[in-house]
């Protein structure tokens, strides 16, 4: 099986995610490689990715970059760039045939948009897999995450889990009432909650 990773925002830490766990399944002796069809800004979260995959091509990895550090359809218009939603499908496709597990990861929240009338939510239903949403814990994880699984199953695609990030060592109320509430109020799993500072994923939900 193969995934598409969204988040409840930007900054959430899809990457860091994504990465730990293409890590754990290639350790696993799993043939899993990392997908981000659009980068924009800095480079450096599909280099990360790159890295993951056993040092796939960069370009294979991330086929489009865009520089501006903002949502894809305006970074493509301040570069005069146009995307195209059917070859981003198309190279996911490809790579979710020529290996044994693929993750995608998204660029920021569920509903960024690509292009215009076409959003990630549009490129994840494209390539008809299933959805594992990273949640930041923290005060408004609830409202955030109710809203994304509720419009992923909207889309027709199925939530495969979350994945709670702890983006700070301390945690307070909020981020310790929230895994069992989460999972109560969306009806899906939590795969696997990450500590602040965690190199490992443990990999026995993705097998």
């Amino acid at each position: 099986m193969s995934w598409f990773v969204t988040g409840t925002d930007t900054g959430v830490g899809k990457t860091y995610f994504c990465s730990l766990l293409v890590r754990a399944l290639r350790e696993a002796r799993v043939d899993a490689v990392a997908y981000k069809p659009v980068c924009c800004g800095e480079r450096d979260d599909a280099v990360r990715l790159a890295e993951a995959s056993g040092g796939l091509d960069l370009d294979t990895v991330n086929p489009l970059w865009l520089q501006a550090p903002v949502a894809p359809q305006v970074a493509a218009m301040l570069s005069n760039a146009e995307i195209n939603p059917g070859s981003l499908v198309a190279t996911g496709k490809m790579l979710e045939k020529d290996h044994q597990k693929m993750v995608v990861e998204g660029a920021g929240g569920w509903r960024v948009p690509l292009a215009k009338g076409y959003d990630m939510a549009d490129l994840a239903t494209d390539l008809a897999l299933p959805v594992i949403v990273v949640v930041a814990n923290r005060l408004g994880a609830l409202n955030h995450t109710i809203l994304t699984v509720e419009d992923i199953r909207a889309s027709g695609l199925e939530v495969a889990g979350l994945v709670l990030n702890n983006l700070q060592e301390e945690q307070d109320t909020a981020a310790v009432t929230n895994r069992g509430v989460i999972e109560e109020l969306t009806g899906a799993p939590i795969l696997t909650e990450i500590i602040h500072g965690q190199d490992f994923v443990d990999v026995e939900a993705f097998l």
